[in-house]
């Protein structure tokens, strides 16, 4: 198991960067063979649930999750989604926040508790910076792209 915790600053009005950062389909064009559905229908809420599927044809791996928190930002109050893990490989939770940062720009939390099934646990270190590589490349694509 892995625990990461990413910050970024971006120069984007609170609900900008959560709009951003919530079109849940994007996620994949910053991971690698990697395409995200959602599966329940929108607008996102606490139940909806989407699918990161990593792989080339047949030979892949489904990340299932669900979103068990839903509190987009109103004005300056801070915005937060929980994605609770749900599949049979990946484990675990990430959580994102978009709150108030310097200079009237949004500050990005992301934290991510990752669980991989069957993965010794001598594998986490590379595990952990592997997926903090990943998902702060993410990240940083998701807040420039409008």
């Amino acid at each position: 198991m892995v625990d990461f915790f990413l910050e970024r600053t971006a120069p984007l009005p609170l609900d900008e960067a959560w709009r951003r950062l919530t079109r849940w389909h994007r996620h994949g064009d910053g991971v690698p063979l990697t395409r995200v559905t959602v599966v329940t229908p929108g607008p996102t809420r606490e139940g909806t649930r989407l699918v990161a599927r990593s792989g080339i044809g047949p030979f892949g791996v489904d990340d299932r999750m669900e979103v068990t928190v839903w509190r987009p930002p109103a004005g300056d109050q801070p915005g937060r989604c929980r994605l609770e893990k749900r599949g049979r490989l990946i484990r675990g939770w990430a959580e994102l926040e978009v709150r108030p940062g310097p200079g009237g720009r949004a500050r990005v939390l992301w934290r991510e508790e990752l669980r991989v099934r069957f993965l010794p646990s001598v594998f986490d270190p590379l595990l952990e910076r592997t997926a903090r590589t990943v998902f702060g490349r993410t990240v940083n694509k998701l807040l420039r792209r409008a």
